[in-house]
């Protein structure tokens, strides 16, 4: 059991917690009973009854047979609620749109979580689509120009990430602190971050942190496709997204201003 801030843990909250996220992290792979009893080391009796709560709060949806759960709508109008409502989230949206119809590119907010971004926007590019929405995906920090871009605004010694080799995404995806940690330096020098195909094959990515705090949170990034990328749409990328950038932080709500300060 765990303290934090002098606050006992509760035993119940923290496992219906762990429940609702591995559920979420399932995504479309429904699971049984039995696995989320093993999972989460609980007797699948007692696991069974949590579900049961959860499902007739909405949290959790079940099959006809009873017998497969997921993640339930519940989920969504929270997470709905928290893009709604936070200040930076909504500043950011309409100078999305400028920059997506300026550079024709596919724009993203973002913000760290551990050692993941989570997308909180997106503005898909016209020229290729997507089968799904980002909004609400992770992908780790160290994989993308979203995630340096946030990583190179922290001391090497903290980094949120754990002990490699990590996953490896592409065959350019950093799979070790030493690697990473000389990428963020040219980060650092150049004040933006490159994702030349360490996420996704065939995409490259222009990342730039968020100043309004300190150590930044939050970034937005231009996507683009690796067979269209010429060094003139890379410069015209960057000029854009730098400006972009000056102008969502010259919007953003002040530490002094009415809107809480979360943590």
């Amino acid at each position: 059991m765990s303290d934090t801030g002098g606050v006992r843990e509760v035993k119940s909250a923290a496992r219906t917690v762990e429940l609702l996220e591995l559920l979420a992290a399932r995504g479309d792979r429904p699971a049984r009973l039995r696995e989320l009893a093993d999972e989460l080391g609980v007797p699948r009796s007692s696991m069974y009854a949590l579900l049961q709560t959860l499902i007739d709060r909405g949290w959790v949806r079940t099959d006809a047979t009873g017998s497969l759960y997921g993640i339930g709508i519940r989920a969504l109008l929270t997470g709905t609620n928290y893009l709604d409502s936070d200040p930076h989230v909504r500043i950011a949206r309409p100078y999305l749109d400028e920059a997506s119809d300026a550079l024709g590119e596919t724009i993203h907010f973002a913000r760290l979580d551990g050692g993941d971004v989570v997308y909180l926007a997106t503005r898909e590019s016209h020229e290729y689509l997507r089968s799904f929405s980002r909004v609400g995906r992770r992908l780790p920090a160290y994989a993308g120009a979203l995630g340096k871009a946030l990583l190179a605004e922290r001391d090497e010694h903290e980094l949120p990430l754990p002990d490699g080799p990590w996953e490896q995404l592409t065959p350019n995806t950093h799979t070790d602190r030493a690697s990473l940690v000389a990428d963020l330096a040219g980060v650092r020098e150049r004040g933006y971050a490159i994702d030349r195909e360490e996420g996704v094959v065939g995409i490259a990515g222009f990342g730039f942190a968020l100043r309004y705090d300190s150590p930044a949170i939050d970034a937005i990034s231009c996507s683009v496709p690796t067979a269209r990328l010429t060094e003139e749409h890379e410069r015209r990328i960057v000029a854009v997204m730098r400006e972009i950038r000056g102008r969502i932080e010259a919007a953003a709500p002040g530490a002094a201003g009415a809107a809480p300060q979360w943590r």
